[in-house]
């Protein structure tokens, strides 16, 4: 391995927080300070391009993640905040970067709840106050200096989740919807498993060879990770319907058959994953409920 090679790999790993470091040619990326069991080490902010730049996904709302961030680009001007999806790990600090740069926010639409009134899920964990300046539909595309995005629409993690395809780096900015160190958390009744599935189709017909996710390091080969990821939720959802065959008819009895040894701190994810699959079940027929599809219903195979 050549030695600019071994710096680059090095330099993407690091996910050390409060520094700006260049991951790969016109990238470069700061680690929030949140690390917790959902996040990873924390929130990775992205800088993308020289003198003029863009920011994707600057994090919480934490003052200090901010002072770092303007004082790490000093010198430039932060020209667009491009913001992937609403959830508090990512998008509350651009009203407050974009307030002291002049910068547009740009991206995700504003959090619209899927089901009005309902319960659970991480509708909680959403920003509410998020106001965009430019919401982007899939397909279009932000235009800078030295910079462009496409807009790639991926619900499923969040109703409102996008991706940027970034053309000058032939990578893409795929926020929480695919990362290396975990798989997603899909929650009810903002996300959505059958629209997550159809998004990761949705990215192996495209040709991107890097992937930067909102939480650790890049997913190298994401073709063949994303069919990876794909095979992995379809084991998960035959193994669902075995357990209900098998008589297990609650979320809470399947989770304990299939996620053996799991942390305690997981154990919600794993509850909210396992309904989001018995919601796409439901809906797809293969499985029904007593009453409506709720995260404390009985389930039971049909056929």
């Amino acid at each position: 391995m050549d030695g600019d090679r071994a710096d680059e790999l090095v330099a993407a790993a690091d996910v050390s927080a409060g520094v700006l470091r260049e991951v790969a040619a016109g990238v470069r990326r700061m680690v929030a300070p949140n690390p917790s069991p959902f996040t990873h080490t924390g929130t990775c902010t992205y800088v993308v391009g020289r003198g003029i730049v863009a920011v994707v996904d600057p994090g919480p709302d934490d003052p200090a993640h901010v002072a770092a961030l303007i004082a790490a680009t000093e010198g430039e001007r932060i020209a667009h905040i491009l913001v992937t999806h609403t959830h508090r790990d990512h998008s509350p600090a651009a009203r407050r970067l974009a307030a002291a740069t002049g910068a547009e926010i740009v991206g995700c639409a504003p959090h619209r709840p899927r089901h009005p009134g309902a319960a659970g899920g991480l509708d909680a964990a959403h920003d509410p106050d998020h106001a965009p300046d430019r919401i982007l539909a899939d397909g279009d595309v932000l235009r800078g200096e030295g910079y462009s995005f496409e807009a790639v629409a991926t619900p499923g993690h969040a109703a409102n989740h996008l991706c940027f395809a970034h053309a000058q780096g032939d990578s893409l900015f795929s926020g929480d919807h695919v990362m290396a160190w975990s798989t997603s958390v899909v929650a009810p009744p903002d996300g959505s498993m059958g629209d997550y599935l159809a998004s990761l189709e949705a990215l192996r017909a495209r040709g991107e060879t890097t992937y930067w996710p909102g939480h650790g390091g890049p997913v190298r080969e994401p073709a063949r990770y994303v069919r990876a990821l794909l095979h992995h939720r379809r084991q998960r959802e035959a193994a669902i319907l075995e357990r209900l065959g098998a008589g297990d008819a609650t979320v809470a009895a399947i989770v304990a058959r299939l996620y053996d040894g799991l942390a305690p701190a997981l154990a919600p994810a794993a509850r909210l994953t396992t309904f989001a699959h018995l919601e796409d079940l439901v809906a797809r027929g293969l499985a029904e409920a007593d009453g409506e599809a709720t995260p404390g219903a009985n389930y039971r195979r049909r056929g």
